[in-house]
Order: structure tokens, then C-alpha cells, then sequence
């Protein structure tokens, strides 16, 4: 069983920015990709274990996606945060057709 542990969020004004932390259990490059979403289900960001990215267009240019596979952990660096970013934002990883989801951490962004 594999464990996604999220942490970073917080709240923070509009402008600010947060990094979030996702780790895993086991070697992340075990996994075909991994990614952030916004909960329910809305993506935000998504890399690939070749290291492509892609990006909701809500947060294009402002949020950054990337990975240290040494620490088994994927970060979201959220700049110029803005009230509509606020949520709980969950990491996802997929192993073939298997999907595994941390707890989530809330983001609340006041304006």
C-alpha cells in the first residue's frame, strides 16, 4: 500500500505564495506520473516520469510543479496566489491503471 503524505498548505493573502510538499511511501520513479489537483477532482498540475509537465490554464505561469526523486517527493510552488486557488489540494500517483491519494492539505487564500 502505498502512503502520499501532503503538507505546505496554510493560509496566506492574495499576492503570497506556498510550496506544497507531497511524499511517498516508496520510490516516486515507480510511478508513470504524478500530479496535484484541486478537490474534488479539478487538475492542476501533472508531470510525468519523463519529467514533461502540464498545467491547468487557471494557474499557467503562477504554479510550478517539480520533483526530487532522491526524497520521494513532488512539490507545487504557487505564486501570485489568488482567492479562487483556495481548496484542499490532494497529490495523486499512478502506477499503470492503480491510482494512490494523500489526504489532501488545505489552501486558503484570503483576498
Amino acid at each position: 500500500q502505498v502512503q502520499l503524505v501532503e503538507s505546505g498548505g496554510g493560509l496566506v493573502q492574495a499576492g503570497g505564495s506556498l510550496r506544497l510538499s507531497c511524499t511517498a511511501s516508496r520510490s516516486i520513479l515507480s510511478f508513470n506520473a504524478m500530479g496535484w489537483y484541486r478537490q474534488p477532482r479539478e487538475l492542476v498540475a501533472h508531470i510525468r516520469a519523463g519529467g514533461s509537465t502540464n498545467y491547468a490554464d487557471s494557474v499557467k505561469g503562477r504554479f510550478t510543479i517539480s520533483r526530487d526523486n532522491a526524497k520521494n517527493t513532488v512539490y507545487l510552488q504557487m505564486n501570485s496566489l489568488k482567492p479562487e486557488d483556495t481548496g484542499v489540494y490532494s497529490c495523486k500517483a499512478s502506477a499503470g491503471p492503480l491510482e494512490h491519494w494523500g489526504q489532501g492539505t488545505q489552501v486558503t487564500v484570503s483576498s
